[in-house]
């Protein structure tokens, strides 16, 4: 492989890479292939299944022990890939605390800490479970049972109409 700035032959090697690009400031990669041009400095690393990579982040992220840090809440609401705006409204609370979390101007509370672990241990495409229907749930409401019908067929269980 050349280098893309000067045309020299880069060389590569298995290096252990520090990660910053995840927004996070200690995440090494172990051992990936880094081409590195002797003549400029220019390097490339690649970084196979970077989905799979950014999985694995998020949830030892989600399962360390300690309070998360700013960084840390930012690169979690990120890989759920909500922006703040429609991460506060999962979350309950204003766009301006989300900002507040992930720039460190307030800390995140117990019970707000507690549900992004668990979206981000339990999350399959969120996109299933809509933002409207969040909005639409009112605290002033009276609570009332919900009704729920459940039938299998050959794929499984579904919810229908009770």
């Amino acid at each position: 492989m050349r280098c893309m700035r000067c045309d020299t032959e880069m060389t590569v090697a298995r290096e252990n890479f520090l990660y910053t690009a995840s927004g996070l400031p200690n995440v090494t990669l172990m051992g990936v292939h880094v081409r590195r041009c002797a003549t400029c400095g220019e390097f490339e690393v690649l970084i196979p299944r970077i989905e799979e990579l950014h999985r694995t982040i998020a949830r030892a992220v989600a399962r360390k022990r300690g309070r998360l840090a700013p960084a840390e809440i930012r690169f979690l609401r990120q890989w759920l890939g909500w922006s703040g705006v429609d991460f506060a409204a999962h979350m309950g609370v204003t766009p301006e605390t989300v900002s507040r979390w992930e720039n460190g101007n307030l800390h995140m509370g117990g019970q707000a800490e507690r549900l992004l672990r668990l979206m981000v241990a339990t999350r399959d495409p969120v996109e299933t479970y809509s933002l409207d229907l969040l909005k639409s749930i009112e605290e002033e409401e009276a609570a009332s049972p919900f009704r729920l019908g459940v039938e299998a067929d050959e794929r499984g269980w579904h919810p229908v109409a009770a």
